[in-house]
């Protein structure tokens, strides 16, 4: 990987760890709660044990650094190449942001170097001006926790008005679409994007919506086999998910993973993925969903 904002997270700890060093602090508590401050729940187990035991060449055991100057992180070409491809997608448009500082940048790659076979040919049209205008008011409205009203055409083909207040959006890459999640007089309810006609700001009097359905968690505990990278790997896949690690011994990692009950299908797909190197140890309803899963693969004859 180039960086993303999940992997810079490392290298802007490790800069601050440095930083914190050479303005003199040794104590290790404190070098760890730099950790847990800027990077994730699992990083207490690798940053600063790669640091003192001298396999990142950076940090001395006894907390001195060989560097004179605090670390800076200037943007490679390389890297300004990357920024200038991510900034080429459609929808970077949606959201108003410029690069102006990568003007004359070569991209790294573009649209036509890579063909996505996974995903449906009617997507949203990013770059239909008034799709941008409705993406941008629908933004503003759930910053602000404001109302909007709009006309969309319903299954029926009937044209209809609706009055609601915008909580979040959600893409789904699948389908190359964005959903707005919204709350009514009724009940939370979602709506294709690209089916709203004449979305502004309601202004008129405001009313009262029901509340957004709460998201409700729950936890799956999992023990990696570290073979193959498995445990780099499965910490890769789950990057975004609260979670916390746990060393059992040289080989073994203990993993738990918060997630919304709502995705527990997708999860068990996901922990599937790993093969034997993966074991749900609980919830015993989680357990059962793997087993189920397998046996139905069996009886295809899936391997």
């Amino acid at each position: 990987m180039i960086f993303s904002e999940l992997y810079s997270a490392y290298y802007n700890t490790v800069a601050a760890i440095l930083s914190a060093v050479i303005d003199g602090v040794r104590d290790e508590r404190e070098l760890q709660k730099i950790v847990a401050e800027r990077a994730f729940g699992e990083s207490v187990l690798t940053i600063l044990p790669a640091l003192k035991s001298g396999k990142w060449q950076l940090l001395h055991p006894d907390f001195r650094t060989p560097l004179s100057h605090k670390p800076t992180m200037p943007l490679t070409t390389l890297q300004k190449r990357w920024l200038k491809a991510i900034s080429l997608d459609p929808r970077v448009r949606l959201f108003g942001v410029t690069f102006p500082e990568l003007d004359g940048v070569e991209p790294l790659f573009t649209a036509e170097d890579y063909a996505i076979y996974d995903q449906y040919g009617d997507g949203d049209p990013f770059e239909d001006e008034e799709y941008i205008r409705q993406f941008r008011v629908i933004t503003e409205a759930i910053r602000r926790g404001s109302q909007i009203k709009f006309e969309m055409t319903d299954r029926k083909g009937r044209m209809t008005f609706v009055r609601c207040r915008p909580i979040r959006l959600e893409y789904s890459e699948k389908d190359d679409k964005f959903r707005v999640i919204t709350v009514g007089r009724r009940s939370l309810s979602t709506v294709n994007l690209a089916r709203m006609r004449a979305c502004v700001h309601d202004r008129g009097q405001k009313q009262v919506f029901g509340e957004e359905r709460k998201v409700i968690y729950d936890t799956v505990t999992v023990r990696i086999v570290d073979e193959r990278n498995a445990m780099e790997r499965f910490m890769l896949h789950f990057a975004h998910f609260e979670k916390q690690a746990e060393r059992l011994d040289e080989k073994h990692y203990l993993v738990k993973i918060k997630y919304a009950r709502d995705d527990e299908s997708e999860m068990v797909i996901r922990i599937l993925s790993f093969g034997p190197r993966a074991e749900v140890l609980e919830p015993q309803s989680f357990r059962d969903l793997i087993v189920e899963k397998l046996k139905k693969q069996a009886s295809c004859g899936l391997k």
